[in-house]
């Protein structure tokens, strides 16, 4: 078989990471597109992350334009010897925006809203944060590009890492799993999170693993 035969047949894999801890995160505070580093956590749940991709032989790797995003790509970088791979930085992996939230804790602004309406700010597909985006807004602008840029490179049988952040990931995987909106809002995902699916030559998920699984889940 030649090796334009092989790739046909391999599958892709699609692997997501929230990168790890930041200094925000740490505080409970609401960050979104604020710019800020990992803490030390942090950073040991990106080496976390890279000793479950051992066996991944990677083709692309993509960043979220935010530091702690491709701070925690940098990590896995170094653990995998993955220097040799060109890394994409692209903005529209970036975190939602949070508007008049940034920067505010997110424990001061429950007890303000109350559970339920904190829960649907927070997690749910369109509800406004006054200055900022809501999760539809973060699919309408992830998923294109995905779509556009990786997409069909999975379905040629190459393996893709992207290190994004908790709301890129979740219009990601509602996308890839056909979820509704009412799904969407059940899922949580902690930093340093791993979940790796393998598609087939049609784009059609053939299996999922959550490889690594964060106890904060939702305290983040």
């Amino acid at each position: 078989m030649n090796q334009k035969n092989q790739r046909q047949r391999k599958k892709g894999h699609l692997v997501l990471v929230r990168h790890g801890e930041s200094v925000w995160n740490e505080k409970g505070l609401w960050t979104g597109w604020q710019d800020v580093p990992l803490t030390e956590k942090g950073r040991n749940e990106a080496r976390l992350a890279a000793s479950v991709l051992l066996d991944i032989k990677f083709d692309i790797l993509v960043s979220s334009d935010l530091q702690r995003a491709y701070e925690t790509l940098e990590i896995i970088i170094e653990e995998l010897n993955l220097h040799h791979l060109p890394v994409t930085k692209h903005h529209a992996y970036k975190e939602r925006h949070y508007g008049i939230f940034t920067g505010k804790s997110k424990w001061d602004i429950e007890k303000q809203l109350g559970e339920e309406k904190f829960k649907k700010v927070r997690r749910g597909w369109d509800e406004v944060i006054p200055e900022g985006e809501t999760l539809k807004d973060v699919y309408n602008r992830t998923v294109p590009h995905f779509r556009q840029n990786i997409f069909p490179k999975l379905i040629a049988g190459q393996n893709v890492l992207i290190v994004a952040h908790g709301n890129t990931h979740r219009a990601l995987i509602k996308h890839l799993e056909g979820l509704c909106h009412q799904e969407v809002e059940e899922i949580e995902l902690a930093t340093g999170e791993v979940i790796v699916y393998k598609l087939n030559r049609k784009g059609k998920i053939v299996k999922k693993e959550k490889r690594v699984i964060n106890k904060n889940k939702g305290k983040q």
